[in-house]
């Protein structure tokens, strides 16, 4: 069995091979959507597309496809990945000094089988200054990341999180990994 990451996502592939798992990459051309959905839905919803389409598109028996979707959510309201720095600049400015939940949905898909499974973390933010939003928007590149920031990034955004670091930055890679073993994918 061959294992399949559906996305182009730097931060997911650096968290599969940090675990020792050899894989290819195979983005999916499913859209992602935010139509009628609690937060859960719609992450595992875009999840398992993601997987669908590229199980579908490769028609191979012998791979095992892995979509994920990870969407930070703050008093119900779902931050995606901001258009421009304005945006990411409000994002954070809202994350400041509060805590906010971040899940991340998976699907694995190979042939008929399919498992699917949704983790979260809560994580709080230390208070924030426009200053230091300003100078983190400037060091990193805010808006390829749901909620305008990376957990991984070289910079004092976090005061404490609970649960998993992994599924923040957007592979819960605990739970996946026993999901993986179910498919014959050891690292």
């Amino acid at each position: 069995m061959e294992l399949i990451l559906a996305s182009a996502s730097p931060r997911r592939k650096d968290i599969l091979t940090k675990f020792g798992y050899s894989f290819k990459i195979c983005e999916s051309d499913f859209n992602e959507t935010e139509d009628n959905f609690s937060p859960k839905e719609l992450c595992l919803f875009n999840a398992l597309n993601k997987a669908k389409s590229v199980s579908e598109r490769l028609k191979d028996n012998n791979v095992v496809v892995l979509g994920a979707d990870t969407i930070v959510c703050i008093e119900d309201k779902i931050l995606g990945k901001p258009k421009n720095k304005q945006k990411a600049f409000e994002m954070l400015s809202r994350l400041s000094n509060k805590t906010h939940v971040v899940y991340t949905g998976y699907a694995i898909v190979s042939g008929e089988r399919t498992v699917t499974g949704i983790d979260e973390t809560l994580v709080t933010f230390n208070d924030l200054n426009g200053a230091q939003i300003n100078e983190y928007i400037r060091l990193f590149n805010p808006l390829d990341k749901a909620g305008a920031y990376g957990v991984q990034d070289d910079y004092n955004l976090v005061k404490n999180y609970n649960g998993s670091l992994y599924n923040v930055i957007g592979l819960p890679i605990e739970k996946i990994m026993q999901e993986l073993k179910g498919f014959g994918l050891n690292k």
